[in-house]
């Protein structure tokens, strides 16, 4: 897909200037326009409650085709899955740490002021509306593309999240297959302008109170290319009558406030691809023999009957209906009833194998289902390894376009908030370490690693070799680092030191004998 780019336009007029913004809307709507039906026919089967890309009145009926719900429970139980994976409810599942450019004998400083800021950030997404707004954005991630609008907040909520439904949303790429550009769509009444955007001017000759249909209006913002400075331009436009309301500037890191994470994409595409995609024709096979079956139950409930024309028996007349009495003439069969020209029992054959394909698509079935007895510690780390395996490419790509923009946009927001102060070294700042669940299986393989190494050593030379091969105060500290343990309840090398040369020193009076020529108790 070629770029298009949409660098600011000439300063001239602010109608002309909306045209120029509203053309490259067209150019980004264009592009969507080749995904509306696949994704109109994921949301039909998938999630049909969701709004739809087209035209249609409030609260108009879309589930018309589901007959199977194993692809409806599937993505509610597919974003459950990934949100207690990725981001799960009240747990810190990223950490800021110092990075590898901070000298090392200041890095022990840094982290402990950092895991407070960790502690913070953290307490302020549990009390914010993120819980129910990142699972939302997860459903939509089901079939390909989840966006998040993450905004300045006030004093009770400082941090304002907004799952973006697709259908409200057109993406374009950057010049390095980065999505840099998103346009938004949003209807208000004409009273709610200012509302909605204090900063905005309203057009000459324009009275909100006069206007009596709703306003469409178009948020655009794009990247642009300049001074190897992350910076963005943020506008928002009336489309009738054509006019610029709003324009800024927004310069730094974390300060686009749209976040756009794919599941999967091939090369060139803006839009993702979903593990729906891969089940569709499981899923739509499954509506369709569930829709036959129905029919069959149907056909060998009521029936289907011949009868002779002879003029007597009026067919408008007769109800098939339990204790009715059908009136014949004599002489005359009545209504006699045909046999159905086959069972159809191959149907169950079909939906088992489709609604396992679908609920393995999804990720429904790692491991099998935990029956019996609660599951140990060792058995929900499995299944978490096993799902971090299967996700692996997908999870690597959150990690780099939901979890590091989003935690940076956090940041930002909260350092200009004056609520926390992110230390640096030189002008160097921290790095984010992801601390997930998924995440966290691949540390502990990494832990079961070193214990078997430990294990091999103590069994072929001996317990004693292994102090003598492994350093044990780094090995705590790498343990200590996969294991997620805060800093702070690690021991400084200072203590650590004082620590030994005190056991030492007890050591040492234990040994030496008391005035009458005997040792102390417990010597």
């Amino acid at each position: 897909m070629a770029y298009v780019d949409i660098s600011d336009p000439p300063m001239y007029g602010s109608s002309d200037k909306a045209t120029e913004v509203l053309k490259k809307y067209k150019e980004a709507q264009g592009i969507k326009d080749y995904w509306k039906d696949k994704f109109e026919e994921a949301y039909e089967y998938c999630l049909p409650n969701r709004e739809s890309f087209y035209d249609e009145s409030p609260g108009q009926r879309r589930t018309d085709k589901i007959f199977d719900e194993t692809a409806v429970v599937g993505v509610q139980e597919f974003a459950s899955r990934l949100q207690a994976g990725i981001t799960p409810t009240f747990a810190r599942w990223a950490d800021f740490q110092a990075g590898s450019e901070i000298p090392t004998e200041q890095k022990t400083g840094i982290n402990l002021e950092l895991d407070k800021i960790t502690d913070y950030v953290f307490q302020i997404l549990q009390t914010s509306n993120f819980n129910q707004e990142i699972h939302e954005a997860f459903m939509d991630l089901a079939i390909g593309t989840g966006v998040m609008l993450v905004e300045e907040g006030d004093a009770v909520n400082p941090i304002k999240f907004t799952a973006v439904p697709l259908t409200r949303v057109c993406l374009n790429n950057g010049p390095d297959g980065k999505i840099d550009t998103v346009y938004r769509t949003r209807v208000c009444k004409p009273t709610e302008i200012n509302i909605l955007y204090p900063k905005a001017k309203l057009p000459e000759n324009f009275d909100p109170l006069k206007q009596k249909k709703q306003i469409k209006l178009i948020e655009a913002i794009y990247k642009v290319h300049e001074d190897n400075v992350e910076k963005y331009k943020f506008c928002v436009v009336m489309e009738n009558p054509k006019h610029i309301l709003l324009e800024e500037m927004y310069t730094g890191e974390g300060s686009n406030p749209y976040l756009v994470f794919r599941w999967n994409k091939a090369s060139g595409e803006v839009y993702g691809r979903g593990p729906v995609f891969n089940a569709m024709g499981a899923i739509k096979t499954c509506n369709l023999t569930i829709e036959l079956i129905l029919q069959n139950a149907q056909m060998s409930v009521s029936g289907v009957y011949t009868y002779e024309d002879d003029g007597v028996i009026n067919p408008d007349n007769i109800s098939l209906v339990p204790g009715s009495l059908i009136p014949v003439a004599p002489g005359s069969k009545g209504l006699l009833p045909i046999q159905a020209a086959s069972n159809f029992d191959v149907a169950q054959l079909v939906l088992n194998d489709m609604r396992a394909n679908i609920k393995k698509a999804l990720y429904m079935e790692a491991l099998g289902k935990p029956e019996g007895t609660p599951m140990t510690a060792t058995e929900v780390s499995e299944r978490m390894a096993d799902l971090s395996r299967q996700i692996g490419s997908s999870f690597g790509r959150l990690q780099s376009e939901l979890i590091n923009p989003l935690l940076r946009r956090i940041i930002r927001i909260l350092s200009k908030q004056g609520r926390i102060e992110i230390p640096k070294v030189n002008g160097r700042e921290v790095k984010i370490a992801p601390r997930s669940p998924l995440a966290q299986a691949q540390h502990l393989q990494d832990v079961a690693d070193v214990t078997r190494f430990n294990e091999i050593i103590a069994g072929t030379f001996g317990p004693q070799m292994i102090n003598v091969i492994v350093n044990q105060n780094e090995t705590a500290k790498y343990l200590a680092e996969k294991m997620n343990l805060p800093e702070k309840l690690i021991r400084s090398e200072q203590e650590q030191k004082a620590m030994v040369d005190q056991i030492s020193q007890l050591a040492q009076q234990a040994e030496q004998p008391t005035e009458g020529g005997e040792a102390p108790p417990g010597a």
